[in-house]
């Protein structure tokens, strides 16, 4: 029985019966991950800055209110009080009038307003005016005195006269300016005030806020890590108002959101579990056939069969937290590529159909990292690109990054803004997958703290970048090879023997 492995992937023929597909579930890992970067950048305003402005705004507008009856009060106070002492003025003045006296009252004084001469002349009575017509407001008091003697009665005064002869304007005034700065310095007053309250309002909601905001974003964080696969993060609800609620809503979805994923995985993985034995017993049955086209057949279809079973069983182990553990050792990044470059065109005679995988050395480094894992990433990305993409197929070393990519269509968009998502279809012109291809690659990357970055670029075709962390300074590729170790994938031989380019192509 040739070797297989699980990154292994041959093409299936078109089937023979249109198939219903069932639309892919989201993976948390992946799917949430752009609705959460998206969510993540706030706008040019956030709940701070909108509540804080929201009280800022309160605050002004109460200390304007409260600025506005303040204004008409003391200035209705101040008109009153100088209405009625300049009142009592016009009385002292007439009464000094009448005994011969000059006690500064104005006779028929020219210059008196004429709403205050139409007020006494139609009516018995005493009047005020506040005359704002020049520059300094003048506040008068005038009346009008019959030549007929009456006596005073209801408020109006008459003096005593000879009954020929016109009536006569008596009027006294005095200047309002006083009141008027008065009123003015009160005004500036109530303005220092209200500004100094809106001050303290805006910045006792910008506290508010920020103790709020807090709270939320935690909230928020915590949601994210959840929509990225952490099923574990968990938001501690502070206090009993809103938010208290909103978080602990959000933790009762996590753990609705937690069972519910690990049934199904647990449910996918026994269901693999189980099928390992027959499809393994379908697989040497297939071997027992006579040679033929229709053996052929046979048995490509139980060793895809079988690599798809294996590769739902990582995906499983992967996803439970604490089953996978990586073995770390110091290697050089140039001969984690070599390996794998070899062991593909060894193990995918199909895939490869006569093209050639490039191997390009740029920059070689020392890396503290799984090679078994490692090797396993690449197998599937170099597997991808050969079955997907478009020839050639390069794999280049730039120091601690290995760089695989294609000339064929790139990544579909919704591959390259959600990431990658198991028994999911890619793009037509990519041809067909499960998609449990690169959600092995981004959970063996996990174990690795490694970073997985894809892209289309300009000039065409997908790139894919795998970053592992850093264990020693780069090493151009003119310095010394390392001491050889032993293949990761099974004792394949490297591609090259220098560290610049080589190429690993399909045996015949």
């Amino acid at each position: 029985m040739p070797p297989t492995d699980p990154a292994a992937r041959t093409p299936t023929d078109p089937p023979s019966a249109p198939v219903r597909r069932r639309r892919p579930r989201p993976d948390p890992g992946a799917a949430g991950a752009g609705a959460a970067a998206r969510c993540a950048r706030p706008g040019l305003l956030g709940l701070r800055g909108k509540l804080a402005l929201s009280v800022a705004a309160a605050a002004a507008l109460v200390a304007a209110v409260i600025g506005v009856l303040v204004h008409d009060q003391t200035s209705r106070t101040q008109l009153d009080t100088a209405r009625r002492d300049l009142d009592a003025g016009l009385l002292a003045a007439v009464a000094d009038y009448e005994r011969m006296i000059d006690g500064g009252v104005l006779v028929n004084p020219p210059d008196l307003p004429d709403a205050l001469r139409e007020a006494i002349a139609t009516r018995p009575v005493r009047a005020t005016f506040l005359d704002r017509a020049g520059e300094d407001p003048v506040l008068w008091a005038a009346l009008l005195e019959r030549p007929a003697a009456a006596p005073p009665g209801d408020g109006a005064t008459a003096g005593g006269g000879s009954a020929e002869g016109p009536a006569t304007v008596l009027a006294v005034r005095q200047s309002y300016l006083p009141q008027t700065e008065a009123l003015g310095a009160l005004d500036r007053t109530l303005l220092g005030a209200g500004l100094i309250a809106t001050g303290l309002g805006s910045l006792l909601g910008l506290l508010l806020a920020t103790v709020g905001g807090r709270r939320i974003a935690g909230s928020a964080r915590t949601a994210q890590r959840i929509a990225q696969g952490d099923l574990a993060a968990r938001v501690r609800p502070r206090g009993r108002d809103e938010i208290a609620r909103m978080a602990a809503a959000v933790n009762t979805m996590a753990d609705a959101l937690q069972v519910r994923l690990e049934a199904e995985r647990r449910i996918t993985a026994d269901i693999a579990h189980e099928l390992r034995t027959p499809v393994a017993g379908l697989v040497t049955a297939a071997e027992l056939l006579p040679p033929g086209r229709p053996t052929e057949l046979v048995r490509d279809r139980a060793r895809t069969l079988r690599r798809l079973v294996e590769d739902v069983l990582e995906v499983a182990r992967l996803d439970t937290e604490g089953v996978e553990q990586a073995e770390f050792e110091c290697c050089r990044t140039s001969t984690l590529a070599r390996h794998a470059a070899a062991a593909c065109a060894d193990q995918l005679p199909e895939a490869a159909g006569g093209e050639a995988i490039t191997l390009t050395v740029t920059a070689d480094a020392e890396v503290r990292t799984d090679p078994r894992r490692v090797a396993r990433v690449l197998a599937n990305l170099l597997s991808n690109a050969l079955r997907h993409g478009g020839a050639p197929v390069e794999l280049e070393v730039d120091g601690t990054v290995l760089r695989v990519r294609d000339h064929g269509p790139g990544f579909p968009a919704d591959l390259l803004a959600q990431g990658p998502q198991r028994f999911r279809t890619a793009a037509r012109e990519r041809g067909r997958g499960t998609g449990l291809g690169l959600t092995i690659v981004a959970g063996q990357a996990r174990l690795l703290g490694a970073g997985v970055r894809r892209a289309n670029p300009a000039a065409g075709g997908a790139v894919t970048e795998l970053l592992l962390p850093d264990g020693s300074a780069p090493r151009g590729p003119g310095a010394a090879p390392p001491p050889p170790r032993t293949p990761p994938s099974g004792g394949a031989a490297p591609a090259g023997a220098d560290a610049g380019a080589a190429s690993a192509t399909r045996r015949r």
